[in-house]
């Protein structure tokens, strides 16, 4: 029979270690725990080997701390494990068998590291959240504490399919937001490309032209500066090139910055035509967290908490904070929702209303709605007047260069027709 080393911990918090003869880890997890310990490390040894205090073959960690975990694994991926995890245990199968199942099945390596480390967990006899926790890069604080909220209250299934529903929800707004940010930056940078291309190699070889054609009569106004701009940025072109990477680099860090981060996340509140449906993006992330983080049983001090973690925003963050500080000395969240100026007037009236009735969950459910579908429409609308403002913009850009490249040659076919 297989010897065993373990490290465990009573209920006055002592650390034993010991050795012991079992089938396998689990079975030696059970020993232990019978003892009145809970075991933190299990490993497969020898007698030689435990008299050295050397461990060999494979072990598990069932620390409980937060650790360094396995790598991220990406949202898509972890949504779609969630949903088919509710699936299987909703249809019977236990939790041990779902997660290897599973894990047998999955492409992604990390995750499918993942699970094989949360089936082990579970096995050695710790709680599914608890194996959760254990993995912060690929699960969140919102996410372990759901997955513990259902497990207090044996309803673990319909959690995870409304954490399956939430990152679903959460991915689609999230993915329309971008895309309508993303559409004029894309838009923007091929107008530069364009621009760039025109002034490397199109511009100088016209203006070789028209100096043997011109005899060295001046240019047009519009077509001097573009010959001047042309030769500037030929002459400066790995200059302008660095610089504009030592300003994104530093903007970057700037951005990591607690005070720089906050000011810029309050004016991204403000850009016009942005400004709009990005508030709305926040107030429906805000709504969609909180009333899925209650309605699943976690407290309200504790969801607040999470949903402040997870605002994407540190203004939204910092109001988010204010809701907790004053619904913790047992007062309302209405007055410093409307006190941020972020919440609309609706939505407090709402939260008011879920306060009084003990609909609060149901409320913010919604308004996270309500608040979705008006950035579907924001997200709609803008792109729809983005798009013939950016064609137009590129149009009068490429157009401009074009127009001061002719000009001249309408002098020089005029004087060759004249020679004519």
């Amino acid at each position: 029979m297989p010897l065993f080393a373990y490290t465990a911990v009573d209920a006055q918090g002592k650390t034993h270690q010991g050795t012991l003869e079992a089938n396998n880890a689990s079975d030696a997890a059970a020993a232990v725990k019978k003892k009145g310990q809970f075991p933190t490390n299990i490993a497969e040894t020898t007698a030689e080997a435990s008299g050295r205090g050397k461990k060999k073959g494979f072990s598990f960690n069932l620390s409980l701390g937060g650790g360094g975990g396995t790598g991220k694994v990406p949202a898509k991926v972890l949504t779609i494990f969630t949903r088919q995890l509710s699936t299987l245990i909703s249809a019977g199968l236990p939790l041990l068998r779902s997660l290897r199942t599973l894990g047998k099945q999955e492409k992604n390596p990390n995750l499918k590291k993942i699970m094989a480390g949360l089936a082990e967990s579970v096995e050695g006899g710790t709680t599914f959240s608890e194996a959760l926790s254990q993995h912060p890069k690929a699960f969140n604080k919102l996410y372990v504490n759901m997955v513990k909220a259902g497990e207090l209250g044996g309803v673990l299934e319909v959690v995870l399919t409304r954490l399956a529903e939430f990152a679903e929800k959460s991915q689609r707004i999230k993915g329309k937001v971008t895309s309508a940010m993303v559409y004029p930056l894309v838009v923007l940078t091929i107008a530069v490309g364009i621009v760039t291309f025109l002034m490397l190699f199109i511009v100088p070889k016209f203006e070789a032209i028209f100096k043997d054609m011109l005899g060295g009569r001046p240019l047009p106004f519009i077509t001097q500066a573009v010959m001047d701009l042309s030769r500037f940025i030929q002459g400066n072109f790995i200059l302008i090139a660095v610089a504009i990477t030592v300003f994104v680099f530093a903007l970057r860090f700037a951005m990591r910055l607690p005070g720089v981060a906050a000011t810029l996340d309050t004016y991204t509140l403000k850009i016009p035509l942005f400004g709009d449906m990005l508030t709305k993006t926040s107030v429906a992330r805000f709504s969609r967290t909180l009333g899925t983080l209650v309605s699943s049983g976690v407290p309200i001090l504790q969801a607040l908490q999470i949903t402040r973690d997870t605002a994407g925003n540190l203004r939204v963050s910092k109001s988010v904070e204010s809701i907790h500080d004053n619904v913790k000395e047992g007062e309302s969240m209405v007055s410093p929702m409307e006190a941020s100026g972020i919440f609309p007037p609706m939505v407090v009236s709402m939260v008011q209303v879920g306060e009084e009735t003990g609909q609060l969950p149901d409320m913010l459910t919604k308004v996270a709605d309500v608040f979705e579908e008006e950035v579907d429409n924001s997200v709609a609308g803008l792109t729809s007047m983005l798009e013939p403002v950016m064609i137009v913009m590129l149009a009068l850009v490429v157009g401009t260069i074009v127009v001061a490249l002719f000009l001249p040659l309408i002098t020089i076919i005029q004087d060759l027709t004249g020679g004519a």
